[in-house]
């Protein structure tokens, strides 16, 4: 894909997100199965760095947990961001909008930084719940992958999800042809997907379907060992496959 085609598809989820956000974010008003298995796992003084942070919702749950460490949340939906504000008075936790497309250039990653409460440029944990199948393009990922690896602690976690959509009949139902944008199959990568909405109104977003032989690439190009692998989520437990990353000895 060419990242002329990636920017229209960015844009397209930016314009969905922006109309659509205060339907979507009802849509998630409590955290996905798979995330609440992984609570247990997380350190209570763990300094968090959650992309895509969306509404909010994994924020506040840690807020009620008891989590100590701190958090930083960014998302590109201001809609979404406005519903993540509401959080217990008392939890360290920032939200920015931020494109995370752009979180390889190092002027922005100094932006971020400047949002971090530690006095580190360092996160013991990173977390990128439901987001990286939003984003376009084996180089766009692959970049935003590298500048998680610099930003995450020596001995960190980055957590990630990815939405199966094929696995449902139902959101299989969903697709889209890429005609319906002035695209064709041609100027996509295979795994990628137009997908409908229907609430409050008809949108489209873009997601890609990855593999776990794919993430297991991404993870090797940029400097990761996937430690853990499981699914979750949906009405047959598959909706979501959810790794944990390491950085490789």
């Amino acid at each position: 894909m060419n990242l002329d085609v990636a920017a229209r598809l960015i844009q397209l989820n930016r314009d969905f997100y922006d109309r659509f956000g205060a339907d979507f974010s009802a849509t998630r008003q409590q955290l996905q199965p798979g995330v609440t298995r992984l609570l247990p796992t997380l350190a209570r003084d763990a300094s968090i760095l959650d992309l895509g942070c969306g509404n909010g919702e994994f924020a506040r749950v840690l807020a009620r947990n008891g989590h100590r460490g701190s958090y930083l949340g960014l998302d590109f939906s201001v809609p979404l961001l406005a519903d993540a504000s509401a959080l217990p008075e008392g939890f360290d936790a920032k939200f920015v909008e931020f494109d995370l497309t752009k979180l390889s250039v190092i002027s922005e990653q100094l932006s971020v930084i400047s949002h971090q409460a530690l006095n580190t440029e360092h996160w013991t944990l990173i977390t990128a719940f439901a987001t990286l199948h939003h984003i376009p393009s084996t180089e766009l990922r692959l970049n935003l992958l590298k500048t998680v690896s610099t930003l995450l602690a020596p001995d960190g976690k980055f957590i990630l999800s990815n939405w199966q959509f094929l696995n449902s009949a139902k959101l299989r139902a969903r697709i889209q042809s890429w005609e319906q944008i002035g695209l064709s199959d041609r100027d996509v990568d295979e795994g990628d997907y137009l997908l409908d909405w229907r609430r409050g109104g008809e949108g489209l977003r873009y997601a890609h379907q990855f593999s776990e032989d794919e993430l297991s690439e991404l993870a090797a190009q940029t400097g990761f060992s996937v430690v853990d692998s499981f699914y979750s989520d949906g009405e047959g437990g598959n909706l979501g496959l959810y790794q944990t990353w390491m950085a490789k000895p």
